[in-house]
C-alpha cells in the first residue's frame, strides 16, 4: 500500500524493511533456547518509542498501512518504513544462494517505490549475503544496508535497537550506493566483511577497508570510500552458479585430499585460502600438478589468503607457482566475496574462460584492492 502524505515542508524518506530471519528476532522456546517468533517483530518496533512516533504519522501520513511505521523526526526528515516478514522465517545457517535470489527479487521488484533498503538477517552468513546482493545488484544506487543483532530485540538488554534505528536512517537520509553491513555503530562495505566474534556485540570487520561511515554523537560518512555510481543502469543478476567450494590449506594436506575436491564433476570453480601472502607447500610436486591440471580443466580458481589482514602476492616462491600455473590472484579479497564472485561470475552465460579469469581479477563491486577503484 503506498501511503498519502500530507502537503508538507519536510522530506518523507521511504525505507522498504526485509525481515528475512536470524536471532534479531528470536526468543526462548519451552527448551530455553532461540527460535523464531512470527509475527511478533513488528509489533514490538511500535511499542517503542525510538521506532514509532503515532503522532507524527497522523501529523504527516494520511493512511498508514499494517505494517508501515515512522520513525521520531530526523532533522528535517522523516523516515516511513515498511516491513515485509518472510514466512518462514530463515536461519542464516540455512540459507542458500536460493535465499540470496529471492532478497535480489525483491529488491528488484521495489526498486523504485523506495529511497533505501535495510534486511535484517541472522549473523551467521551475512557477510555472505551481503557480498552476493553487491555483484547480484549491478547499478545499485540506493544503499541496501543488511543488519542483526547478537542479542535479540525481546531481551532487555538487547544490541537490535540501535543496529535497526541507525541502519534505518542511512538507508533513508543518506546517498551510499553500495550494498553495506551495519552493525556495532559502524557501516561496513558488505563484499569486504566477515564475522569477527561469535561472542562480542562489534561481531563484524572490515579488515583492508575503511568503514563508509561511524555513528556517534554524530554520523560521520567517510565519503572518499564509497562507490561512486557505476553510471549503469540498475539490474539484477539472479543466475548464481552455486557448484563452488572453498579450502582451506592445511600442513598435513595431501595431493590426494586435494585431487577428491577437484574431481568432483560438480566443481566448477574453487577459492584456495592459502598461507600468509599466498603461498602453499610448493616441494609437492603432486599437489600442484594436480592444481595444474584442474586449471587445464577450466576449474577456476582464485588464491586469497588466510590471514584476516592482507592481501595475496606472489612475492614468494610459493606464490609464484600457483600464478605460472594459471591460479587467479584474489588479491585481498575476503573468503566471502571471493565466493559469492564465483558464484556470481561462473553464472554468466555465454562467457568463455579466459573471459570468466579476467573478470575474476578485476575490481567490479570494490571488493578487492587494485589500481582502478571507484571511489570518489
Amino acid at each position: 500500500m503506498t501511503p498519502q502524505i500530507h502537503d508538507t515542508p519536510v522530506n518523507i524518506k521511504k525505507v522498504m524493511v526485509l525481515y528475512v530471519g536470524g536471532t534479531i528476532g528470536m526468543e526462548r522456546n519451552e527448551n530455553h533456547v532461540y527460535s523464531p517468533s512470527p509475527n511478533k517483530f513488528l509489533k514490538k518496533l511500535e511499542h517503542s518509542a525510538q521506532m514509532h512516533d503515532p503522532l507524527l504519522a497522523e501529523k504527516y501520513i494520511k493512511h498508514l498501512a499494517p505494517n508501515q511505521l515512522v520513525l521520531p523526526e530526523i532533522g528535517s526528515d522523516i523516515v516511513l518504513y515498511q516491513l515485509e516478514e518472510y514466512s518462514p522465517l530463515l536461519d542464516s545457517s540455512n540459507m542458500s544462494s536460493k535465499d540470496w535470489i529471492r532478497i535480489a527479487k525483491d529488491i528488484e521488484k521495489n526498486y523504485t517505490h523506495f529511497d533505501g533498503f535495510v534486511i535484517l538477517h541472522g549473523t551467521d552468513t551475512l557477510a555472505y549475503t551481503s557480498s552476493a546482493l553487491s555483484f547480484m545488484l549491478e547499478g545499485i544506487q540506493k544503499p541496501v544496508i543488511l543488519t542483526g543483532s547478537q542479542i535479540p530485540i525481546f531481551e532487555t538488554r538487547s544490541d537490535a535497537k540501535d543496529n535497526v534505528l541507525s541502519s534505518l536512517i542511512l538507508a533513508g537520509c543518506y546517498r551510499i550506493p553500495e550494498v553495506c553491513i551495519f552493525f556495532a555503530n559502524k557501516l561496513l562495505r558488505g563484499n569486504r566483511t566477515a564475522k569477527i566474534s561469535s561472542t562480542h556485540l562489534n561481531a563484524f570487520d572490515s579488515p583492508n577497508y575503511t568503514a563508509l561511515a561511524e555513528v556517534g554523537i554524530d554520523i560521520t560518512l567517510n565519503r572518499h570510500f564509497i562507490m561512486r555510481p557505476s553510471g549503469v543502469p540498475f539490474r539484477v543478476h539472479t543466475k548464481l552458479n552455486p557448484n563452488v567450494g572453498l579450502l582451506n590449506f592445511f600442513p598435513t594436506m595431501t595431493p590426494c585430499m586435494f585431487r577428491a575436491l577437484l574431481q568432483c564433476p560438480s566443481v566448477e570453480g574453487l577459492v584456495i585460502q592459502s598461507y600468509g601472502v599466498g603461498n602453499i607447500p610448493s616441494n609437492q610436486k603432486e599437489l600442484l600438478q594436480v592444481i595444474k591440471e584442474a586449471v587445464r580443466n577450466e576449474i577456476v580458481i582464485v588464491n586469497i589468503t588466510q590471514c584476516a589482514q592482507g592481501t595475496v602476492s606472489a612475492s614468494y616462491e610459493t606464490g609464484k607457482a600457483l600464478e605460472n600455473i594459471g591460479v587467479i590472484c584474489g588479491h585481498d579479497m575476503t573468503a566471502e566475496a571471493a565466493l559469492t564472485k564465483l558464484c556470481y561470475v561462473l553464472g554468466i552465460p555465454a562467457l568463455s574462460y579466459d573471459e570468466r579469469v579476467l573478470l575474476m581479477k578485476e575490481n567490479i563491486r570494490g571488493e578487492l584492492t587494485n589500481n582502478n577503484n571507484n571511489i570518489y
